[in-house]
């Protein structure tokens, strides 16, 4: 009996993990759609959201029922709790590639993207593939080293999301409003992307040691 629950832990984890791959391959689809104004791409990335959704309420509600079954305690307690965590931020995740997808769709047969941005946004979707892979190899590791690093790796993101502000603003801007508006939107989905890259990360950090990232950075 043991076994079989302990199996059905496990099975939280690896669909916490095929959750990055597809959110991962969402993100780097919808990039692709953006920058090269492909349409059937873009929708195919909106559709497949709901594959996403799905697996999260698959493991949301296998995780309920271990907690109602099992009543666990100690580690076998947080790697459940931290599990419904994980999986709202990646759930979360893949609407921002669903959002990113929606921009490239309603500039269609536009591209979003101005040429002078083009390599900033390009770097963007680069640093959130692999935010989302690190996640993804952090979670399936249980690595407390490399889950620790991702904080720092998200300083890239953060780099590129100013850049793109300040191009946006600086005076004589030749980009209209409607352009603005959407890349100022996408860099912010880009952003936020890389912020719940950490939060899980940050949420195996506690599965692992009890303690929160910023304590044990704090304490190191």
């Amino acid at each position: 009996m043991r076994d079989a629950y302990h199996q059905e832990l496990d099975a939280l984890s690896e669909d916490l993990v095929e959750m990055t791959r597809l959110v991962g391959s969402a993100i780097s689809r919808a990039s692709t759609a953006l920058l090269d104004a492909d349409l059937t791409l873009a929708e195919s990335v909106i559709a497949a959201d709901d594959a996403v959704n799905a697996l999260r309420d698959d493991l949301d509600r296998r995780a309920l029922d271990l907690l109602a079954r099992q009543q666990p305690v100690a580690s076998d307690l947080r790697t459940i709790v931290t599990s419904l965590r994980m999986s709202a931020d990646l759930e979360r995740m893949g609407d921002l590639a669903r959002h990113v997808a929606r921009v490239a769709r309603r500039r269609f047969p536009e591209s979003a993207v101005p040429a002078t941005l083009r390599s900033t946004l390009v770097e963007m979707s680069q640093v959130a593939q692999r935010l989302v892979a690190k996640a993804g190899s952090v979670i399936a590791s249980q690595d407390v080293t490399a889950a620790m690093e991702l904080e720092g790796d998200d300083d890239e993101m953060d780099r590129l999301h100013r850049a793109l502000f300040t191009a946006l603003l600086e005076p004589g801007s030749p980009y209209g409003v409607e352009m603005a508006i959407d890349i100022t939107l996408v860099s912010r989905y880009y952003e936020r992307f890389a912020d719940h890259a950490v939060s899980v990360a940050g949420r195996v950090v506690y599965l692992v040691t009890g303690q929160r990232a910023e304590e044990l950075a704090g304490s190191s």
